[in-house]
């Protein structure tokens, strides 16, 4: 597999280190920079944007007209008779990320896979606090059950707190008695959103260029909000019972704060029985997928999501 040079990576580590620092910045300001940030990016060619209103909530049917046989030798796997759907959720630390920001990895995603992706426009902190992200998530996965899409067509996946909120809806639907999606992809989910007692939260300090241990403590302060009982188990999906639930992939960097997480997750939902995939990817950092327009790793691990999502969903 073709790999980025050691030295080009150095360089955009360096430079996400620098544009990630929002010390003293508001969330308005995040929330704008993030989008002028996104728009001098490269696009993936001839992808289709499709504004979508459920309910309450905004989103986005995300495709892609390219050829995806370069991505997979298997035939693809959406049909009339059968719709099928990826349901995503974005991170942002609760407080930002939008449909906007991640069209083009949604994009990838829907070529290497052949299947829709739906981005939702979920409420975000500090103006809708906890539970609101959790409830709109699981709306979303509710709304496509009401509106003709089948659980075993719908594939869920999320990146970061999106991760997180993708093992919390897992979880939310597994107790309450409702059928599960198909399969879940996870890229750097946050497992443990309250106690962040990862090893790697010391071994890997240095080396994440976008992720700390303080700013992920200030990630539960912002989504909790004025909440004042106990904080619910479900933020800790880690120390949750994990059996019963579907199929998963989950991909790490080895240089983000965030491995132990998902290492740890993928061991203990191992042991409870659930099928896991784990990769861990060399010299990567927290949702390293997101620059595919210009790293071959990245590149690759779209296409294994896609790989996965096809042999789910066929």
């Amino acid at each position: 597999m073709e790999r980025t040079p050691i030295e080009q990576l150095t360089a955009i580590k360096s430079f996400l280190k620098q544009s990630n620092n929002v010390e003293g910045r508001s969330v308005e300001q995040i929330r704008q920079q993030m989008n002028e940030a996104v728009s001098q990016l490269p696009q993936l060619p001839g992808r289709v944007i499709e504004p979508l209103k459920m309910g309450h909530l905004s989103g986005e049917w995300v495709s892609s007209k390219g050829d995806i046989s370069q991505h997979s030798s298997e035939a693809a796997c959406e049909t009339e008779s059968e719709p099928k759907v990826i349901l995503y959720f974005h991170g942002g630390g609760f407080t930002a990320g939008s449909c906007y920001y991640y069209r083009d990895l949604a994009s990838r995603i829907s070529q290497a896979s052949g299947v829709k992706v739906l981005l939702v426009e979920y409420r975000l902190a500090p103006e809708h606090p906890y539970p609101a992200a959790n409830e709109d998530c699981l709306f979303a996965y509710r709304w496509l059950l009401e509106n003709g899409y089948s659980a075993q067509q719908v594939i869920i996946g999320g990146d970061s707190v999106g991760g997180s909120l993708a093992l919390m809806t897992l979880l939310s639907l597994r107790d309450h008695a409702e059928t599960l999606p198909a399969g879940a992809f996870l890229l750097s989910p946050h497992s443990d959103l309250v106690n962040l007692d990862g090893e790697s939260y010391k071994s890997r300090a240095e080396l994440d260029p976008t992720g700390s241990l303080k700013g992920n403590q200030e990630i539960l302060t912002h989504y909790l909000g004025k909440y004042s009982g106990t904080i619910p188990m479900l933020l800790s999906p880690l120390r949750m019972d994990l059996s019963d639930l579907p199929d998963l992939l989950i991909q790490v960097g080895d240089h983000e704060v965030l491995l132990s997480d998902a290492t740890r997750f993928a061991e203990r939902a191992s042991a409870a029985g659930v099928n896991v995939s784990l990769e861990v990817w060399d010299n990567m950092w927290s949702v390293f997928q997101f620059l595919a327009y210009m790293l071959p790793e990245a590149q690759q691990a779209i296409i294994h999501i896609g790989q996965f999502v096809r042999k789910r969903l066929n």
